[in-house]
């Protein structure tokens, strides 16, 4: 059977895009990203796929079809940490990718954002996709509701197209109930450095690596155990946040960021920041694919 084909939105480094490879067995056609840092990522480690850039000018006529579409479009027109404009931020981009399902027509949709994105603007993503024969089901995963050491809450989605017929998917409902929370918890980067400033303080004090990370030390053990490697040190030799620390937190492999050349330590940070951890991806489609009828034919876990 022919592997489904991802088109990837707001690529960064592609953490939402391991996390859909991984549950529908798929491989990636193009992605599309503005941000140099991201960019230089993609360029590093996925060469031959096409990036198609600034997604906002696409002719979507003239792109490759795919089965899935995925992406994390920005979070600031509706996170906590910022103004809270919505649909009138200028960032707010969801209306392109709107139109990008309008033309492609894919099969499935994997969306996600901040949690807050549930309580603005997130109706208008519904109303379309339900306009565009979409159905949906979304919820609220904690990325240390699969271990890791930090709550990072966020919002996923998966919509099916009502009109595929070999989906057999013509229920038209949304399902609101989801993991339990709502709180926002903002980024990688904040919450790195809340651990990570606590660890460095107590490294300080004491030479032994449990002692070093104080009481997150149940929480680093726990993910150590999970990513099956440990954890590096918080802070660097100026008692900065270590992005191979965020990294580490937000599961992905050892230098998957940190080891790309002429990455800078902001752009690392950024792109750290904006990510989105696999694991609780993964775990949040899954729980998504659950709810849809059997003859989505969604893989369960391995």
């Amino acid at each position: 059977m022919t592997p489904l084909r991802i088109g990837s939105l707001c690529s960064g480094y592609r953490g939402l895009d391991m996390a859909v490879e991984t549950v529908f067995d798929a491989t990636t056609a193009w992605v599309s990203d503005v941000d140099p840092g991201a960019n230089k990522i993609l360029a590093h480690h996925w060469p031959t796929v096409p990036n198609l850039g600034d997604l906002t000018t696409i002719r979507w006529e003239d792109v490759e079809p795919v089965d899935i579409v995925c992406g994390g479009y920005p979070c600031q027109p509706f996170s906590t940490a910022g103004l809270r404009k919505g649909t009138q931020d200028e960032r707010h981009i969801w209306p392109h990718i709107a139109d990008a399902l309008r033309v492609l027509r894919p099969r499935y949709a994997v969306l996600e954002n901040v949690a807050g994105h549930l309580r603005l603007g997130f109706d208008t993503v519904l109303a379309d996709l339900a306009r565009l024969g979409f159905d949906a089901e979304w919820c609220l995963v904690r990325a240390s509701e699969v271990g890791a050491p930090h709550q990072r809450n966020r919002l996923f989605l998966l919509a099916v197209a009502a009109d595929a017929a070999d989906l057999g998917h013509e229920r038209g409902r949304g399902a609101r109930d989801g993991w339990p929370g709502s709180a926002d918890h903002g980024d990688a980067a904040a919450d790195a450095d809340r651990v990570g400033r606590g660890a460095g303080e107590q490294h300080v004090r004491s030479g032994k690596p449990d002692a070093a990370w104080g009481r997150f030390l149940p929480a680093v053990r726990r993910w150590e155990a999970v990513l099956g490697r440990p954890a590096p040190r918080a802070t660097d030799d100026r008692n900065r946040l270590s992005p191979a620390f965020v990294e580490w937190l937000m599961g992905l492999p050892a230098g998957h960021v940190t080891a790309v050349p002429d990455l800078t330590r902001t752009q690392q940070l950024k792109a750290l920041g904006n990510g989105v951890v696999p694991q609780q991806a993964a775990a949040a489609i899954r729980l998504l694919a659950a709810r849809t009828d059997p003859a989505t034919a969604v893989p369960a876990a391995a």
